[in-house]
């Protein structure tokens, strides 16, 4: 995959987070809410990365550099995720999924749930292991690493404070039932998914800086997870029967990438596919 990488080493980092997610499973057994997977999500992508470090030989500066970005990534996201779920029960994307796989969905919930986010949460976590190998040749850092650092920090802002205003936004209940479009939400209808995005394609940066161009897997497969399978499309089914405004909301506002807001009609609720895709804002 690169310089001086091992998959024997990776092969147990991924033991690791298997670990992690059984005791979170056990967890979830005692809790009955499967979704506190979603809060300990990016502590498996950093255990993976960490286990590699404590494991491989002595790393250099690329090391410190991806340990230091990828902790203040899981750490913030991890915590804020706790904080929003604190006391809201399980998530109905996973009381969907427990219905769909019934009987013994607390058994089968192992390996759909906890044991898939494992195997993701690993391989997502592919440029910390491989710009941690690279360390370990003394490979110098480059332009692209500077590049990568500069861009999961810009994403890691920009994910951060479309957060902070989304909170404060539900929090006031003169907003109660309103649509958020306002600061960032202006601009796209999912700016921390635009950010989250931005921090991955900055981790695959610094892997291909270590030349390990392999590990952009890792962003290609966030970006899809987050606009085909658990973010934008899952996140916006049945929004618009929810919320009427959300459907002209979605006609000038674009999904992903900040654009400036378009000024068109919304579609009706009977032609628009969108109008019969939503779900609600995350």
């Amino acid at each position: 995959m690169g310089p001086a990488f091992s998959w024997e080493i990776a092969g147990l980092s991924l033991l690791a987070v298997l670990a992690a997610a059984g005791i979170t499973w056990l967890a979830s057994l005692a809790r009955k809410d499967v979704s506190i997977v979603d809060s300990v999500w990016a502590l498996m992508i950093l255990l993976a990365g960490v286990s590699y470090a404590v494991l491989a030989p002595e790393g250099g500066p690329r090391e410190t550099l991806v340990l230091v970005l990828a902790g203040l990534w899981a750490l913030r996201l991890s915590g804020y995720l706790t904080w929003r779920n604190w006391g809201q029960g399980e998530d109905r994307r996973y009381q969907v999924i427990r219905a769909r796989n019934q009987p013994h969905f607390a058994f089968k919930s192992l390996y759909l749930v906890f044991g898939l986010q494992a195997v993701l949460a690993w391989i997502v976590a592919w440029p910390l292991m491989t710009a941690i190998a690279a360390s370990e040749t003394a490979a110098p850092l480059g332009w692209l690493d500077g590049l990568g650092a500069a861009l999961w920090l810009f994403g890691l802002g920009y994910e951060t404070l479309a957060d902070a205003q989304l909170a404060r936004f539900k929090a006031d209940p003169r907003q109660a039932g309103r649509v958020m479009d306002r600061g960032l939400w202006r601009f796209s209808r999912h700016p921390n998914y635009f950010g989250e995005a931005c921090v991955w394609w900055g981790a695959g940066l610094v892997a291909l800086g270590a030349g390990a161009p392999l590990a952009l897997v890792s962003p290609v497969l966030m970006t899809l997870l987050l606009l085909k399978v658990s973010g934008v499309v899952l996140l916006e089914q049945d929004m618009a029967e929810r919320r009427p405004a959300y459907a002209d909301y979605v006609a000038r506002t674009n999904a992903f990438l900040p654009g400036p807001p378009s000024v068109r009609p919304a579609p009706s609720s009977d032609s628009s596919p969108i109008a019969k895709n939503l779900k609600e804002q995350p």
